[in-house]
């Protein structure tokens, strides 16, 4: 009795460790992220982080506004979003209800070959296969554009949201579908109006980690949207996402520079935007999980 109270005294304490390490860590990215900003609030300050313009290397006053990267970022994110939910969700439906076990067998090993293939990979298809389609179907200029962007990064969400979500709707008891179709119910009504509303907070967090990937991706967006910082609402033009602008600057900036202070302001509000996306998502599934 004494050596089982020990191991799990032991577990908890290895646990608390392991947790507190975690928050400890989260919170050094923060301290370490504004220590390097912080500077750019005397010179040239705090105003020019408000500026509609990014443009830190010219032969007359740099400017360093964040808002044409956090429009272009939340452009692309949110059309992929869009995009991704509806492929996904239904996908994991088809897969986790309807296919029969030999589809099974062939899509989900498809599916997991999809998420493991390598962002750089999948920027070069968009860059040759599916940046010119866009460009002829809508009769554009350049294919290379918010719009290239999302659907790259869609289909790269893709496949965590079906995964995900196909465990969820699996995970849901089969007393449920059984008493949906003894009281007369259909089998698409059972799967829309029990199944996928039970498994719900599961499609919920498999979408919020689906967000998570697009937010975070930086090669994809960097190869196809164009790369260009403009202020704009239009999902055909050229955009730079705030994870492009670090990527592609932070290796040839001079250290200490005002122009690598401002880029850890980027990372300060791309740290926050993930932050508060992760909390929000976390509110909602503890809100859907009181009302069940």
């Amino acid at each position: 009795m004494k050596n089982r109270v020990l191991r799990a005294n032991a577990v908890r304490i290895a646990l608390t460790g392991a947790a507190s390490t975690s928050i400890l860590i989260v919170a050094l990215i923060f301290v370490f992220l504004f220590r390097e900003a912080i500077p750019f609030l005397r010179d040239p300050g705090v105003s020019a982080l408000l500026d509609r313009q990014w443009v830190p290397v010219t032969f007359q006053q740099s400017q360093y506004g964040l808002l044409p990267l956090i429009t272009g970022s939340l452009m692309v994110t949110v059309l992929a979003t869009l995009i991704a939910i509806p492929f996904g969700v239904i996908a994991a439906v088809y897969i986790a209800e309807v296919a029969y076990a030999y589809e099974r067998e062939i899509l989900k090993p498809f599916i997991e070959l999809l998420a493991g293939i390598p962002s750089v990979v999948l920027g070069f298809f968009g860059l040759v296969v599916v940046a010119p389609f866009v460009r002829e179907a809508f009769d554009l200029r350049s294919g290379l554009n918010a719009f290239t962007g999302a659907l790259i990064l869609a289909l790269m969400a893709i496949p965590t949201i079906i995964s995900i979500s196909e465990d969820a709707i699996r995970a849901v008891p089969v007393s449920y579908k059984e008493a949906s179709m003894a009281l007369g119910a259909s089998r698409l009504q059972t799967v829309w109006r029990i199944t996928v509303p039970s498994a719900l907070s599961g499609i919920i967090a498999a979408v919020m980690l689906g967000m998570g990937r697009v937010i975070g991706e930086t090669m994809a967006v960097l190869m196809v949207t164009g790369n260009a910082a403009n202020l704009t609402a239009n999902p055909f033009e050229s955009v730079r996402t705030m994870t492009a602008t670090i990527a592609s600057e932070m290796g040839e900036v001079a250290y200490g520079s005002v122009h690598y202070r401002a880029l850890f302001w980027v990372g300060v509000v791309l740290l926050v935007a993930t932050f508060l996306i992760n909390l929000a998502a976390q509110r909602v599934l503890r809100r859907y999980q009181e009302h069940e």
